[in-house]
């Protein structure tokens, strides 16, 4: 799955699972733009990749903002001249967190914010990269979405509904991009051990997950970084509008 002279945009690629998945690519060849909303975590993952002889380069992105992930976008071809692979991995959840509670009291302001970034980031990106992936007749897209979108899961409604809508995204811009070149897909995670994530969530949490999934052990970060080279390489040129569930079998599909 050797990804030599392509280049990667990872969203919320400085921390956590989208740090794992900068490192990913980087190991395989690729040029990676780490675009962060954390300005600090952006600077010291591309340093990490560029010290370690990797291409990389940081672009401090806020993708519920139009002007900011056109001048990444931007940023990324001026440097490296082409956009081959997104990884829409920037979400509301983990570092950033949420209101766990029923649906009755979950405020306007929030599930105003958790769309932004977690849907309308995720068609910004892809609007953005479009028209140079179709100019070059080739591109991989990855969208991030979760088992919870699956499961229904309670007291979280706006971030489960949120994560349905990337997948319902990736079946409806597949189809409609299919003719260009571009595969788009979905990766729905299962909870995943991270730094960013430990805060936000209990030993209950951990345990009901773990307690869901065919293969009893916790899911890391590293058990994502295979699923999302699988479809950022050639080797998955005749797959799109699809959803890789990778969470030790706890959705089955």
């Amino acid at each position: 799955m050797s990804l030599d002279e392509r280049v990667a945009i990872v969203t919320g690629g400085g921390k956590g699972i989208g740090k794992h998945y900068c490192q990913g690519l980087a190991a395989q060849g690729a040029a990676v733009v780490v675009a962060e909303i954390d300005a600090g975590a952006a600077e010291t993952t591309a340093a990490e990749l560029r010290a370690a002889g990797h291409r990389a380069l940081e672009a401090p992105t806020d993708v519920s903002d139009e002007a900011s992930v056109r001048a990444m976008v931007a940023r990324t071809l001026d440097t490296f001249g082409r956009v081959d692979i997104l990884v829409n991995n920037a979400a509301i959840f983990a570092s950033v967190g949420f209101t766990h509670a029923p649906h009755d009291q979950i405020s306007i302001a929030e599930w105003d914010r958790m769309f932004a970034v977690n849907v309308r980031g995720v068609w910004l990106c892809c609007r953005e990269v479009i028209p140079h992936m179709r100019a070059r007749g080739y591109g991989k897209i990855i969208n991030i979405a979760s088992g919870t979108a699956w499961k229904g899961t309670p007291n979280m409604l706006h971030y489960v509904t949120s994560k349905a809508a990337v997948a319902g995204l990736t079946r409806a811009l597949a189809r409609e991009i299919g003719t260009t070149g571009i595969c788009v897909n979905t990766i729905a995670p299962g909870y995943t051990e991270s730094e960013s994530l430990a805060p936000n969530v209990t030993p209950a949490q951990r345990a009901r997950a773990l307690g869901e999934r065919i293969i009893q052990r916790p899911e890391y970060p590293d058990d994502l970084v295979g699923a999302m080279l699988f479809l950022a390489s050639p080797a998955s040129d005749f797959m799109t509008g699809q959803t890789l569930h990778v969470d030790g079998g706890s959705v089955l599909t």
